[in-house]
C-alpha cells in the first residue's frame, strides 16, 4: 500500500468519525461508515489491504 493510499485512508476515517460524533450521520448507516473507519485505520496502520491482493492492485511505488 503506497504512501498516498494510507494518507486518503486516513484522512477519509478522520471525516467519517467526525460526521460520526456530531451527529451528521447516525443510525445504522452511521455504525457501518464508524466500522469502515476502523478498518480503514487498521489497513494504513499494517499497510496491507486484504480486497487488493485478489484483485491484483498494488499502490506501492517500486523504487528503482
Amino acid at each position: 500500500m503506497g504512501k498516498t493510499d494510507k494518507t486518503v485512508r486516513i484522512i477519509l476515517a478522520v471525516l467519517i468519525a467526525i460526521l460520526y460524533f456530531t451527529n451528521v450521520i447516525s443510525g445504522t448507516l452511521g455504525i457501518i461508515l464508524l466500522a469502515l473507519a476502523a478498518v480503514f485505520v487498521l489497513t494504513s496502520l499494517i499497510s496491507f489491504c486484504p480486497l487488493y491482493a485478489p484483485l491484483g492492485i498494488n499502490t506501492c511505488s517500486v523504487k528503482k
